[in-house]
């Protein structure tokens, strides 16, 4: 049974990863609705960058911005994906949209950092998580401060600093719940959707 699965069509493989890459967005839309709205910042804590984060850690380049623009897309079409159920495109463009936008780099360099390395190993995955929270903080807190007129400090007191500790939890989560999604996936053999990145 292992030797058929390691030979699968292509046409199969490509649709366990579509899968695979439709309930990474599913998951992301799902996190959002994880939210708490700050007094003091337009920004809410929101649980969507573990979704996001997953996607850069599972999935290949290609498949982790798919999967993360289909979820901008739904968003942006007016499906309550976004952070409190809301959608539309004013929520892409408003003072948040930063953060939203900062997700396709940013799974992409988490991508781009784990390819080749499955299971990735513990220093490789923190940095891919690293480099992907700075990246979604960077355009995040670009948009946020040229639509609020904020200076540079202000913008990191409302749009940073704040979410700092618990994202860094976040990613933590994100490379232990990855490595049991790929354990998982192995015992199934279906490991090689990972490999084949």
């Amino acid at each position: 049974m292992a030797n058929l699965s390691k030979h699968e069509q292509p046409e199969r493989h490509l649709i366990r990863k579509l899968t695979l890459s439709a309930l990474l967005t599913a998951l992301i839309a799902i996190l959002a609705q994880v939210a708490v709205p700050l007094p003091f910042s337009p920004v809410p804590f929101t649980g969507q960058v573990v979704g996001v984060l997953l996607a850069g850690l599972l999935l290949g380049k290609r498949a982790a911005v798919l999967s993360v623009t289909a979820y901008l897309l739904l968003g942006a079409a007016g499906a309550p994906v976004f952070s409190l159920a809301r959608g539309g495109l004013y929520m892409l463009t408003g003072p948040t949209g930063g953060y939203l936008w900062g997700f396709i780099p940013a799974v992409y360099c988490a991508a781009l950092i784990i390819e080749g390395n499955q299971p990735p190993s513990i220093y490789r995955a923190a940095a891919a998580m690293l480099v992907a929270l700075t990246l979604i903080y960077i355009f995040g807190a670009a948009q946020l401060s040229l639509i609020m007129g904020y200076n540079p400090s202000q913008t990191i007191a409302v749009g940073v600093i704040p979410f700092l500790p618990l994202d860094l939890l976040k990613a933590a989560l994100s490379v232990f719940l990855g490595k049991q999604v790929y354990k998982t996936l192995q015992q199934n053999n279906m490991g090689h959707i990972l490999e084949n990145r």
